[in-house]
């Protein structure tokens, strides 16, 4: 499929080449698609970024369109890390006639993108542009793990029109369903109705208090460990870090914090498509919005070059197998650990017919944590909830 039918050319960027050859900077790698019918080969190519230029169903913080070239800027005039990068830039959306225009155009290419096993980093634009992202999957078939990081749910009322506050219902009640788990991280409660919490938990999904995780921001690697995709608010940075947003909080995650979870995104082998939405140049301050933006790409990309291709199902002599009797419980609960990344996965007990639906959910990525409650005679939330989707 030619996806270059849906995309724009960029306009000269502000970056300068490097002037030492042996300095490149990421702007001299990437391949960028700047002139018409000069479209980036992307054979061989691992990591696509990827423009949209949509914020017509944005809350309160219009102009949030403006912001994917802003990033560019400042990503391509960062070093590579030691990895060697194969990415390529292909330009803009096109923004449709009606935004449900550019939601299928946004579809159609991460799907083809995936489809070939490239990773699309996708810079928005409102955060709407999730649901197009979800749609993806649907267009593979692939029942997938959405993980956003968020001050809210964005859950809205089930019957308003699609907006950035409002998507994640849409994509709940979206038929046929392809979301096995919705994960939060970061949710600020004077954000969040105590009726949407209830719904959250009544429904079996991961939602983590911003506090929690800045607690011990390493329990956050097992779940974005296991997701398909991550959807990125901006507005979940505290103001001071992050300025460029209208709905930008007091509190938040920092910018160190922001970095480390794309870098545990990046190094996750499931995850196939990330997106960050809500940055507004309207708002903000030297670029430092854009900056961070930037080096959280930066982050995401040097974890994906450091990924380790592992997952028990596909043989256990690389793991170290333990059962765990816990009382009341017919089975034990069984946990691995890789002997090559010291990670953990436990798996959920369910009927052969459910492993082959759900091949890659009954082992969930969990922590040494989980593995200890387990120890201490209690069942691990994260085992609980995957067991109830899987009854």
């Amino acid at each position: 499929m030619d996806i270059s039918i849906y995309l724009t050319p960029l306009e000269l960027l502000n970056n300068e080449p490097s002037k030492n050859p042996n300095r490149k900077k990421l702007g001299d790698i990437a391949q960028v698609f700047t002139k018409p019918n000069h479209f980036p080969d992307l054979t061989n190519i691992d990591i696509v970024i990827l423009g949209v230029n949509e914020d017509r169903k944005s809350e309160n913080n219009e102009g949030c369109a403006q912001n994917p070239d802003r990033v560019r800027n400042k990503f391509y005039d960062l070093f590579p890390g030691d990895f060697g990068v194969k990415m390529a830039d292909i330009g803009n959306i096109r923004q449709g006639h009606k935004v449900s225009d550019t939601y299928f155009a946004l579809m159609t290419v991460i799907s083809e993108l995936i489809k070939n096993n490239i990773i699309p980093i996708i810079l928005g634009g409102s955060q709407d542009l999730t649901y197009a992202n979800y749609q993806a999957y649907e267009n593979l078939g692939q029942i997938i793990n959405l993980v956003s990081v968020d001050s809210e749910f964005d859950i809205g009322d089930s019957e308003e029109e699609i907006t950035s506050k409002s998507f994640l219902s849409n994509i709940i009640l979206h038929q046929p369903n392809y979301l096995f788990n919705y994960t939060n991280i970061g949710y600020q409660t004077y954000y969040v109705d105590q009726k949407s919490i209830s719904l959250m938990r009544n429904m079996f999904f991961d939602v983590y208090r911003l506090g929690d995780v800045k607690a011990n921001l390493k329990e956050v690697e097992p779940l974005v460990r296991n997701a398909d995709l991550l959807s990125f608010d901006i507005s979940a940075i505290r103001f001071s870090n992050s300025p460029g947003n209208a709905n930008a909080s007091p509190n938040g995650f920092n910018g160190e914090e922001a970095c480390q979870i794309c870098r545990y995104a990046g190094l996750s082998e499931k995850l196939t498509s990330i997106g960050f939405y809500e940055g507004n140049p309207s708002f903000d301050r030297n670029d430092q919005t854009a900056t961070l933006i930037a080096q959280m790409i930066w982050y995401f990309i040097d974890g994906f070059y450091k990924r380790i291709r592992e997952f028990p199902h596909r043989g256990t002599e690389d793991y170290l197998k333990y059962m765990v009797r816990i009382d009341g419980q017919e089975e034990e609960v069984v946990f691995y650990k890789s002997k090559k990344s010291d990670r953990w996965w436990m798996e959920v007990n369910c009927s052969s017919e459910m492993r082959m639906k759900y091949e890659r959910h009954y082992l969930i990525p969990c922590s040494y944590q989980d593995y200890q409650i387990a120890c201490n005679n209690d069942i691990p939330d994260r085992w609980w909830q995957a067991y109830q989707k899987l009854m």
